[in-house]
This record gives C-alpha cells, structure tokens and sequence, in this order.
C-alpha cells in the first residue's frame, strides 16, 4: 500500500524545467524546403512551355519555307506555261494563215484555162478592151458592139453566160455586172464585169 502511493506521487512530479517554445516562431529546421519543390516545379513548367513554343515556332518556320519554295516553284512553272501557251497560240495563227494561202494557191484557177475559155465563148459583139488578174478575182473590160440599147441587152446576157458556163461558173463564187456606160468618143457601150473567185460555198 506504501508503494502504491509512492508511485502516485512519482507520476505527479513536474517536469524539471518548464516548455516555454512557442511553435509558429519557431525556425523551420526542414532540410528541404516545401517552397523549393514548388518553385521547382514552377520552373519546369515554364521551360516546358517554352520548349514547346520553340518547336512550334520552328514547325511553323520549316511550314512557310516550305510553302514559300513550292509558290516559287509555281510561279516559275506558272511564267514558262504562259509562255509556251503564247507559243501554241502563235503557232497556231501562223499555221491558220498558212493553211489559208495554200488552200488559196491550190483553189486558185489557172489563169491561162480562162482566157482559153473566155476567148472560146466570148460572142463576137463583144471586144475585150483588158483583164485585170487579182487575188479575189479578174475584171474584164469589154466595149459591146451594136447599138447601145441593144449592146445593154448582150450585156446582160453575157453576164448571165459566165455564170453559167460549164467550166468557168464552178470557179466563180459570183458574176457582177460593175458598169455600163456608153463611150463618149465611139457611142459604144462600155462594161466591165467583175468574176469573184470561189473560195467557200457557192453563192445560190
């Protein structure tokens, strides 16, 4: 029983010294501090972040130079098309024109069939005064004997026979009368007919 209360009063005693610490004032006595894993982290982030930005940037730089060497490409390629383009359509207007004189040439009747020809079925009231060869044709200026009431009438009809004629008429597209007027010298009648040659579809 005396034990018992020895005991007790041991569990009693104080402590020898009081505990006058005050924590918050205390120093943090940490060996690593909490502020440096965040602001390491804060680091990493911001370099993650401009890593990022720069591998952006650099994608961005080889995409432009990229786009930049095929628009140089294209305009090249554009300049020697339009070129080659202006070359076909010169070739092309060359060749049309070319073609035109030869067909020209190769349809273009033979002038000495037709003065065959015209002397063949010229009626005898009829003298040629000259013929005149051109491109598109020939003029035959002609004094038409007779009376000039009359001479109008053979005029006419000699308009008509060329026309009509088996061998010149294929080679004409048309056969005009240009003019008729009497000579003040002889009193004859003056004509001269112009022959259009053909070069497309015959006039009906």
């Amino acid at each position: 029983m005396a034990q018992t209360k020895k005991s007790d009063a041991l569990t009693e005693v104080s402590p020898w010294h009081p505990n006058l610490r005050i924590e918050a004032n205390l120093p943090d006595t940490k060996v690593v501090r909490t502020a440096f894993f965040v602001n390491g982290a804060a680091m990493l982030l911001v370099i993650a972040l401009l890593l990022l930005l720069g591998f952006q940037e650099w994608k961005l730089h080889e995409v432009n130079k990229q786009i930049d060497d095929w628009q140089k490409s294209i305009d090249r390629d554009t300049k020697q098309s339009e070129k080659a383009v202006a070359l076909y359509q010169n070739f092309k207007k060359e060749e049309e024109k070319t073609e035109e004189v030869a067909n020209f040439v190769a349809s273009k009747p033979v002038l000495s069939e037709i003065v065959l020809r015209l002397g063949q079925i010229t009626p005898k009231k009829i003298a040629f005064d000259g013929l005149d060869f051109k491109d598109t044709g020939f003029s035959i200026k002609a004094t038409v004997k007779g009376a000039p009431d009359h001479a109008a009438i053979d005029a006419s009809a000699y308009e008509k026979q060329l026309r009509a004629d088996k061998v010149l008429g294929p080679m004409f597209n048309d056969v005009n009368l240009l003019t008729m007027r009497k000579n003040s010298t002889t009193g004859r009648l003056v004509i001269e007919i112009f022959c259009e040659y053909l070069k497309g579809p015959k006039k009906s």
